[in-house]
């Protein structure tokens, strides 16, 4: 995948679009100044939620029972996801999600669980932001709905239902491991690269409702 380039100058984010309005995620018509410096997509991210931008939720779905390869990739996304400041939503409970709010909150990021239960005590011990749905498996629109970009991590009926939801939500969807290649779904090889596609897709929306 070949990321667009972008420029940093003091604390002013450029890209070809113009210039980002770091509260609103929307561009501004504007020409990158002279002695900018080159950026990824994922230094921007990184550098917006140092600077007071509005923070934008992410999600990492995946089944409840997996290996521990998953567990593994999951706890790396989960970790990089921290790392950039960006909040994590995902369904708050065991395996795939136990192990990416893992890794995320201990790179400081903010983890949020939405919980198919009433009781928000259901949720793992890494989930910061525990939100009792009372909702059973309709819980996963929620998440699909609140996510700017899904990261799935795995194979299971309720990972493919929050798939189908953030694609029929036209969410990018980056896909790890055996999680399904539907249609409109993206192909990552590695944690690295599922969280650089995804810091690409948050500035390629700013603007988008």
């Amino acid at each position: 995948m070949i990321q667009p380039v972008y420029h940093l100058k003091d604390a002013d984010v450029y890209g070809s679009e113009g210039r980002l309005e770091a509260w609103s995620w929307t561009w501004q018509p504007a020409a990158v100044p002279e002695g900018a410096r080159e950026v990824s997509a994922s230094e921007v991210i990184a550098h917006l939620n140092k600077t007071g931008a509005r923070r934008i939720p992410v999600g990492v779905i995946g089944p409840r029972e997996c290996d521990a390869a998953k567990l593994t990739l999951a706890e790396e996304v989960g970790g990089a996801i921290g790392a950039l400041g960006l909040p994590m939503i995902c369904g708050g409970r065991t395996g795939v999600m136990a192990a990416a709010a893992k890794g995320c909150r201990a790179s400081g990021g903010l983890t949020i669980g939405m919980l198919p239960g009433h009781d928000w005590r259901e949720a793992n011990d890494d989930i910061m932001l525990p939100i009792a749905t009372g909702l059973s498996e309709a819980r996963n629109m929620i998440i699909a709905k609140s996510c700017a970009v899904l990261i799935a991590i795995g194979d299971s009926y309720g990972t493919l239902s929050e798939i189908a939801y953030g694609l029929h939500f036209s969410k990018p969807v980056i896909v790890l491991a055996d999680a399904p290649d539907l249609k409109g779904t993206e192909r990552a090889e590695s944690a690295e690269d599922a969280v650089a596609r995804l810091a690409g897709h948050l500035l390629s929306s700013s603007g988008m409702s």
